[in-house]
């Protein structure tokens, strides 16, 4: 199992979450970006994946035409490049949204043949238009539906209940949590609900929706033992890095920033007095969550690799 429980590391262990590149960006900013974080000894790089959207491009005659477009294609292609390239364990992801159930099989037989056998599982947004999540003709609803479809394949069966010839390596995977709830939950019970049934389904570590309220977490993850949720939560952070993101955060990811965080971005003059606070006050998570029993941290990286950076120097 690539992510474990095993918290008694007398220093900090890092995971990074990347984004794959625009489509026809290359890979050159990518790397560049995993060069500086190789520096810290990765445990694993997670690398996120978008599927195809709906954007609305004007006619002449003043109406609109519905078009589907990918942003960003390759999550599978650039998991196997940065394992070639960096030799440090991938996490792609594996998501509903977008994707019919014959789309994941290839996914999943692709990834056999690169040798990836550890993935992140996830429904994974709903469409910007939509008021909820709609999943795709012929696709999966739940992150649940997903984890039968991998656990079939682990078992040497396609989803049509075909026979798998010759069964490769099986699958490992995690899921995500949200220590302040996801926001689609009625409440926090039947969220936590949910995270242990996909425990119990074979999930074999979960990782938090990013949060800047180490008390949330740490109560978050008191309740989940509680219910009988045995499985490693890795702490997922990201630093505040620009002014805009006082609402910008509380609005896109459904988390609060804690009063005393709030209080000191909004004396901030610039984005680089932002960013300076953003370093320090992740720093201080990652000291206190440490001093808690957590030394696996999990960085998402997306337009914070420089912020990353200074702080695991800091620490």
């Amino acid at each position: 199992m690539l992510i474990s429980n095993d918290n008694s590391h007398s220093g900090y262990r890092f995971s990074f979450e990347v984004l794959p590149p625009l489509k026809g960006s290359g890979t050159d900013s990518l790397f560049a970006s995993i060069d500086k974080l190789c520096a810290f000894d990765p445990r694993c790089i997670n690398i996120t994946t978008h599927h195809s959207e709906f954007v609305y491009n004007p006619l002449p005659n003043g109406q609109f035409q519905r078009q589907r477009i990918r942003r960003r294609p390759g999550t599978i292609a650039i998991a196997a490049a940065i394992q070639q390239r960096f030799q440090i364990p991938v996490i792609p992801h594996v998501i509903c949204s977008g994707a019919t159930v014959e789309d994941i099989e290839y996914e999943l037989i692709d990834l056999q043949f690169l040798g990836i056998e550890n993935i992140l599982l996830l429904r994974g947004d709903k469409a910007k238009d939509d008021r909820t999540f709609t999943p795709t003709a012929g696709g999966h609803a739940h992150t649940t539906d997903l984890i039968q479809q991998v656990n079939r394949f682990n078992e040497g069966f396609f989803a049509d209940g075909t026979p798998i010839k010759h069964p490769g390596p099986q699958f490992h995977f995690g899921v995500a949590c949200y220590p302040e709830k996801h926001e689609e939950s009625p409440n926090m019970e039947m969220d936590m609900m949910y995270l242990k049934q996909k425990q119990d389904m074979g999930a074999e570590y979960a990782v938090t929706q990013l949060f800047y309220d180490n008390a949330k977490f740490i109560r978050f993850v008191m309740k989940a033992r509680q219910m009988g949720i045995s499985i490693p939560i890795l702490p997922g952070l990201k630093p505040f890095a620009k002014l805009s993101q006082l609402t910008v955060i509380p609005r896109t990811f459904h988390c609060d920033l804690p009063q005393d965080l709030a209080r000191e971005v909004v004396k901030c003059k610039s984005d680089d007095d932002a960013r300076s606070l953003g370093i320090e006050w992740a720093v201080e998570q990652c000291r206190q969550l440490h001093a808690a029993g957590f030394s696996n941290i999990h960085f998402y990286t997306v337009s914070a690799v420089d912020s990353v950076c200074e702080i695991i120097k800091r620490l």
